[in-house]
């Protein structure tokens, strides 16, 4: 009998440690319930790497053509401390992934997004959208959305494919659409406007694609429109809205620094019907500057806004 119960604990010993061992190697999800993430966006303002920032400020003063605007080349040189600051910004924000826009390249974003992968958009210019992600996470990086860049005229998206511990992969997109028709009506004839129209479009054909077929998906950036004005508005109705969850309607606005200008988020998190239920009510969240930071580093005139949300093998 002591022999038989020996044998009974050796096996159900054996057992458990092949469990755990199995755990471990898929990334010890076995016990686990759903993975919560919390996955942000950022408009990083001109980031610049310093070297072309310097280059654009002597174009600039010689009256050559600059890399950049420059207005922008004269306000936007960061150096190591503004780097350093924005890097401690992003381990406070402590998302697993992150959509990004106004960042020049993979380089520069490398010096803000320590201890990410980092997917970016091709294409000219110094301001493309794209993603940091953990690098614990398994994901892949999609071809660019280049619908979005009507032509040449605008940025293309960046996609990303994110393959959560269970369940279906979720499509995400990082997008930074047209300034300077925030309040116009979207048929006005400014070429600002027209460019934000083509947009639209393309991105509320990018929704409806996924939508119609139940794939999870979330869209997250700089839409330089604010979503106080929805359904009504035609940029919104083009997107479909009864496709998804606004996720900023979750929060209250403030602005990143007391004292900024601002009314309304254009800084926007799309989450798809499919997982709406998944995101957490209080899971939204603002990071605000702190009044001195903002005054004594260069930061950026958009801060991160987030969601925590739960993905299971229900989607």
């Amino acid at each position: 009998m002591i022999q038989l119960r020996h044998v009974l604990l050796s096996l159900v010993l054996a057992l458990t440690l092949g469990c755990l061992a199995l755990a471990a190697a898929r990334g010890g999800d076995m016990f686990s319930g759903p993975q919560a993430l919390r996955i942000a966006t950022w408009n990083m303002e001109w980031l610049l790497h310093p070297e072309t920032a310097r280059l654009a400020r002597i174009a600039c003063r010689d009256g050559q053509r600059a890399s950049v605007p420059c207005d922008v080349a004269r306000s936007q040189a960061r150096d190591s401390a503004d780097f350093g600051r924005m890097a401690a910004l992003v381990r406070q924000l402590d998302a697993d992934v992150i959509a990004f826009q106004e960042v020049e390249n993979e380089a520069v974003a490398r010096k803000v997004f320590r201890g990410y992968e980092i997917c970016i958009a091709p294409g000219s210019g110094a301001q493309h959208a794209g993603f940091a992600v953990r690098s614990a996470l398994r994901f892949r990086c999609e071809p660019p959305l280049d619908t979005l860049a009507a032509g040449g005229r605008g940025r293309p998206g960046q996609p990303l494919l994110l393959f959560p511990r269970t369940g279906a992969p979720v499509e995400l997109l990082a997008v930074h659409l047209k300034s300077g028709c925030s309040r116009d009506p979207l048929d006005s004839p400014t070429a600002a406007c027209r460019l934000l129209s083509a947009q639209a479009g393309a991105l509320g054909e990018w929704i409806a694609a996924r939508a119609a077929v139940g794939t999870p998906f979330m869209v997250l950036g700089d839409f330089n429109r604010p979503a106080g004005s929805a359904p009504d508005d035609p940029f919104w109705s083009q997107l479909h809205p009864e496709s998804f969850l606004a996720a900023a309607h979750l929060l209250p606005f403030r602005n990143c620094v007391f004292g900024a200008p601002y009314g309304e988020f254009i800084d926007h998190i799309l989450v798809g019907s499919s997982l709406a239920a998944q995101v957490h009510a209080d899971g939204f969240a603002q990071l605000r500057y702190q009044p001195e930071e903002a005054i004594q580093f260069q930061l950026s005139d958009h801060c991160p806004v987030s969601v925590k949300i739960s993905l299971s093998d229900s989607l």
